[in-house]
């Protein structure tokens, strides 16, 4: 009896284990490439995973020839999947929920800086220069466009504010709204001064630490702000004379050192900003300097609006990756307020146009509420997703063949979107994968 219950169980023991190697087998965990089957094996076909299923050759075929039928461009209700409106400036809140498509070319033209990690991203995935319009940015919009030109009558309760600083949770599109406002801005002709990358001013290239003021210079840094800020505003610069004539202090060349017997160059009167610009970009002794002066300049510009927008902006309320050395075996950190460029561009305590866009990818770490140099009211909360908002970007990765279309439903799409809180971000790296 005892011996028939032993070999009994033995058996069952082998086939449970033998079961259990086989599913465990077919997981396939390994990082190398699977073997192809003999002929003679007779291995089941494996399903085809999202990344074989969504070709991308064959998808973008697939992508041109639904152009040509405009019957797909439809979004949740049966609305518009993509507004009419020919620009920025055209857009209402009738046209939020729907997708505002940006020509390739005059994106490039509009944001010769560099476009956001976020922005690329989304037209990488999507196959499509095309962005969401949502309500958090044209609130954005009319905020400064109030500031410059006011209107007769304001609705109750909207305050102006001429110094904004963007927050909100990870992969909330802030990055994507500031982009999308200083091409909007530049689209009305304002004079804007863009940096998409903050994190730059605080990290590589060389540092010097300038003995007459005891802040730390980034010359490669600042001739490539320079260089940045021309690509676009050439035109304007050239126009707009030098308001402040005081010499231009220099500081120690990028890897060259200081220059003998001069500490200073001339700005004669009658000098545009174009050529204080070029002088900045032409000597690397100067650079620093010059980034210093143009803040000055630009908050004395009044032939056009002025907007100085900051990505990455919460990179300069940490420390830099720069180190002094204190002793031979220890250094200081150097925190981002000691660096000459931060220092002259941090404050938005002035009386200029000014936005920052708080980067949570680049990791600095949780800042204080009131933080220094920046008005108590001027953190403006952007929201992720709302559940209207995840439908019509659902529907327009359907239309774009993120989804198959037999797996598409509000029950799935719903299930993702609550899965990721509404992360746009993580959403667009899921849907794929909807059965």
């Amino acid at each position: 009896m005892l011996r028939c219950l032993t070999k009994t169980a033995a058996t069952h023991n082998h086939q449970w284990r033998s079961n259990l190697t086989t599913t465990i087998s077919s997981l396939n965990y390994s990082s190398k490439s699977p073997t192809k089957p003999t002929p003679t094996s007779k291995t089941p076909a494996i399903a085809p995973t999202a990344d074989i299923f969504f070709d991308e050759q064959e998808r973008l075929r697939n992508l041109t020839a639904d152009e040509k039928n405009p019957s797909l461009n439809i979004g949740p209700n049966g609305r518009p999947l993509f507004t009419s409106a020919a620009s920025l400036s055209k857009l209402t809140n009738n046209d939020t929920c729907t997708y505002f498509h940006l020509a390739k070319e005059t994106l490039n033209d509009a944001l010769p800086e560099g476009l956001p990690v976020s922005m690329s991203k989304e037209f990488q995935d999507s196959m499509r220069t095309a962005l969401l319009v949502r309500q958090s940015f044209l609130d954005l919009r009319d905020n400064f466009k109030r500031v410059v030109d006011p209107p007769m009558w304001s609705p109750h309760g909207v305050k102006v504010r001429k110094q904004v600083v963007l927050d909100g949770p990870v992969s909330c599109g802030k990055s994507i709204a500031l982009a999308m406002l200083v091409q909007w801005a530049r689209e009305e002709g304002w004079l804007v001064f863009y940096v998409p990358r903050g994190k730059e001013w605080t990290h590589g290239g060389f540092f010097y630490k300038h003995p007459q003021t005891g802040l730390w210079d980034t010359p490669v840094q600042a001739e490539n702000v320079l260089k940045d800020f021309l690509k676009y505003n050439e035109s304007y610069l050239k126009q707009l004379p030098c308001q402040i004539f005081d010499p231009i202090p220099l500081g120690e060349g990028a890897g060259v050192g200081w220059l003998k017997d001069v500490d200073s160059v001339a700005v004669p009167e009658g000098t545009m900003l174009y050529e204080l610009v070029k002088t900045g970009i032409e000597q690397t002794h100067a650079a620093v300097g010059v980034v210093v002066r143009l803040r000055k300049e630009l908050s004395l510009v009044k032939d056009m609006p002025v907007l100085i927008a900051i990505d990455q902006y919460n990179n300069w309320f940490t420390f830099s990756e720069y180190e002094e050395p204190v002793t031979i075996r220890s250094c200081r950190p150097i925190h981002a307020r000691e660096l000459t460029m931060v220092n002259a561009f941090r404050s938005m305590i002035h009386d200029d146009m000014m936005v920052g866009a708080f980067s949570h990818s680049t990791a600095v770490g949780k800042l204080r509420k009131d933080l220094p140099d920046v008005p108590v009211d001027a953190r403006a909360m952007f929201p992720r997703y709302s559940l209207e908002e995840a439908d019509t970007v659902c529907h327009y990765y359907l239309r774009q063949r993120l989804i198959r279309r037999e797996a598409f439903t509000e029950e799935n799409w719903k299930k993702i979107y609550f899965l990721c809180n509404g992360n746009g971000t993580e959403m667009r790296g899921l849907v794929p994968f909807m059965r």
